[in-house]
């Protein structure tokens, strides 16, 4: 199984409308896309954000896919690039450009 991890800086006044948004198109597409396996969305205070982005928080797109060709179908040729959506920069994001992807080796939910 792979592992597929997106990260972007949000401000926080504008969380729970990123997170809606978020939901209805990367979280829908991921869903929709042959080979998904579930995902996470992490959240956490940004301690060493830029100048100027201290009120902001980070969030962590995490998707997990059976294989590499299920992760293609999803990110199509470059699957290194960020998916981005219309609509992201309503929110003021800071997206990383790039994803990183993890083969996972063992995985334990209670």
């Amino acid at each position: 199984m792979i592992a597929r991890e997106w990260k972007c800086l949000c401000p926080r006044l504008h969380r729970e409308g990123f997170l809606k948004h978020l939901e209805r198109t990367g979280v829908r597409e991921a869903k929709a896309t042959p080979g998904y396996k579930g995902h996470q969305v992490l959240e956490r205070l940004c301690d060493a954000c830029p100048a100027g982005k201290s009120s902001s928080i980070e969030l962590a797109f995490v998707t997990y896919w059976e294989s590499w060709q299920a992760v293609q179908a999803f990110a199509g040729d470059d699957p290194e690039r960020a998916v981005l959506y219309p609509g992201d920069e309503r929110y003021e994001i800071i997206p990383d450009k790039h994803v990183r992807h993890y083969e996972v080796l063992d995985q334990t939910l209670t």
